[in-house]
């Protein structure tokens, strides 16, 4: 049986892997700049490039891509962020 909150969607925690940590949120949907802090939580510096690639995605015609900074993707149980920086030459 499930009570109110859960009907609605409140409340309702949604498990992701974020460069292989699970991370536990109870949004359905995230930021370019959101994955990245959940990867990196400390900043690496102005010079560095991110890269966020992810699968499993709550977007039937997008279940995978990758995203761009100012861009946002709908999440769901299982979907799998891969983050990565590159310093700009």
């Amino acid at each position: 049986m499930t009570n109110e909150h859960e009907k609605h969607g409140h409340d309702k925690s949604i498990m992701i892997i974020v460069n292989a940590q699970e991370k536990t949120l109870t949004k359905k949907e995230l930021t370019f700049g959101e994955v990245v802090a959940l990867a990196f939580p400390s900043p690496t510096g102005e010079t560095t490039v991110y890269t966020v690639t992810y699968r499993r995605g709550d977007n039937e015609h997008k279940p995978e891509g990758t995203l761009s900074e100012g861009e946002s993707v709908k999440i769901k149980n299982g979907t799998i962020f891969n983050v990565t920086a590159t310093n700009k030459s």
